[in-house]
């Protein structure tokens, strides 16, 4: 998925209710950016890190900067929770996901379950209905295991709602499959957070158990585009 051009460098001063963030450009510009992403964004939110945004020409929209992508050493790391469902759109139909190759129709924000839209639904005279949830991942704590992605990086009932509507789809005869998109070029394998939302990780492996099925593959990013690169492993669930 290509980004919006040019992206603009800064760095980060504080990021604050949730939506927030200032910023310093490099021309010593300080503005208020947009940050698309409700999570806790564990370790991207310290003050110094090197950021990108893209800016509006909206007239009608109050805060003109958008906060895209941070920079951690050699890593990138895709912060706008706005943008999966478009990655793994294009991924599916360049057919870069074997796992989900195969339908005929794909559609976006379906409304299912209750009162719930699913990411995408993938659909096939022969092959039924495939319900696509997508799940953005950028935590990385590197605590135990070096390179882990983990997911979640804050308590998220709506989450653990979803795989269990994912799991009533599967009893309905449907295919239902979790995609943790890993918005980070640094990690080699994914898990789940259990000690940050313990509730999750119960829902998931009775999700699981019920037929759910889960996937995770990580990103190629820099300051042009971000788009999926390859399958990780699934550890310790």
């Amino acid at each position: 998925m290509q980004l919006p051009q040019p992206l603009i460098h800064g760095k980060l001063i504080k990021r604050y209710k949730r939506f927030l963030a200032d910023i310093e450009l490099d021309n010593g510009e300080m503005i208020t950016a947009h940050c698309a992403n409700p999570g806790g964004m564990i370790g991207l939110k310290e003050p110094g890190i090197d950021v990108w945004l893209s800016k509006s020409d909206n007239p009608k929209r109050k805060l003109k900067y958008s906060w895209e992508l941070c920079q951690i050493g050699d890593a990138w790391i895709g912060i706008n929770t706005a943008h999966p469902n478009a990655i793994v759109e294009e991924a599916i139909l360049s057919g870069k996901v074997p796992e989900l190759a195969g339908y005929e129709t794909l559609k976006r924000e379906v409304k299912y379950g209750k009162n719930s839209r699913i990411d995408i639904l993938l659909s096939a005279p022969d092959r039924g209905l495939c319900y696509v949830e997508v799940k953005n991942v950028h935590l990385k704590r590197d605590e135990d295991v070096p390179g882990l992605a983990e997911f979640p990086d804050a308590v998220t009932a709506r989450g653990a709602k979803h795989l269990d509507e994912m799991a009533d789809m599967v009893a309905e005869g449907h295919r239902a499959v979790m995609f943790y998109l890993i918005q980070r070029t640094d990690c080699d394998r994914f898990t789940l957070s259990t000690d940050i939302d313990p509730h999750y990780g119960e829902r998931f492996k009775a999700a699981r158990s019920n037929g759910v099925e889960a996937i995770a593959y990580d990103c190629s990013i820099d300051t042009d585009a971000v788009t999926v690169r390859s399958a990780l492993p699934i550890v310790g669930l």
